[in-house]
């Protein structure tokens, strides 16, 4: 059999077993993502495997960078990637994503060992700081560029028609009129 056929076996074969599984999700033909754990839950996590053109005869991709994986720590994901490596190197030429997901599953406890419960203060701060580094690798502190208040449609051309078309507001825009304010005060009666 060709790798192509094998893969389609494979594809047939994990959507007749995960049918119906909501922590199963087909990306594409080749690209399939499992949840392990609960929503919420610091020690959940998404697995995404990823076939190569020549796959199963060369070991697929493990993606562990998803978004929902923000909260583990990157000793974790390598853990679990290197782990995988060591797993997969003996299924190499076989279909391979159904025992890697039941593996996952089976030890998930195990290779979460080393996450914290909740995430911690310096886990906090290094991931803040990984999103200051800029190009030249040093960690300095980039000025924050204050956001801008959103403004409706109709504030906008409120804004618009309170100025002229330089931006400038005409002469006495904010005078009370005097006339106006009185009459609707009333005086007050002589006693």
């Amino acid at each position: 059999m060709s790798n192509t056929e094998l893969q389609e076996e494979e594809k047939e074969v994990l959507l007749s077993i995960y049918e119906g599984d909501g922590a199963f999700n087909m990306i594409s033909d080749t690209t399939y993502q499992y949840k392990f754990g609960e929503d919420g839950d610091p020690k959940s996590f998404l697995f995404e495997i990823n076939w190569g053109e020549t796959y199963p005869t060369e070991m697929p991709a493990f993606n562990m960078e998803l978004f929902y994986n923000k909260h583990l720590t990157a000793g974790v994901k390598s853990h679990i990637k290197s782990k995988l490596t060591e797993e997969c190197e003996q299924y190499l030429g076989s279909a391979m994503t159904y025992t890697v997901f039941e593996y996952l599953r089976d030890n998930t406890e195990e290779l979460l060992a080393s996450q914290p419960e909740e995430p911690s203060i310096a886990v906090v701060e290094t991931a803040m700081q990984s999103l200051d580094v800029d190009d030249t690798g040093d960690n300095s502190k980039k000025d924050k560029a204050v956001k801008k208040e959103a403004l409706s449609k109709a504030q906008k051309r409120k804004q618009w028609e309170r100025s002229d078309g330089k931006g400038e507001k005409p002469r006495g825009w904010d005078w009370v009129d005097i006339v106006k304010h009185l009459s609707q005060s009333g005086c007050k009666p002589d006693s």
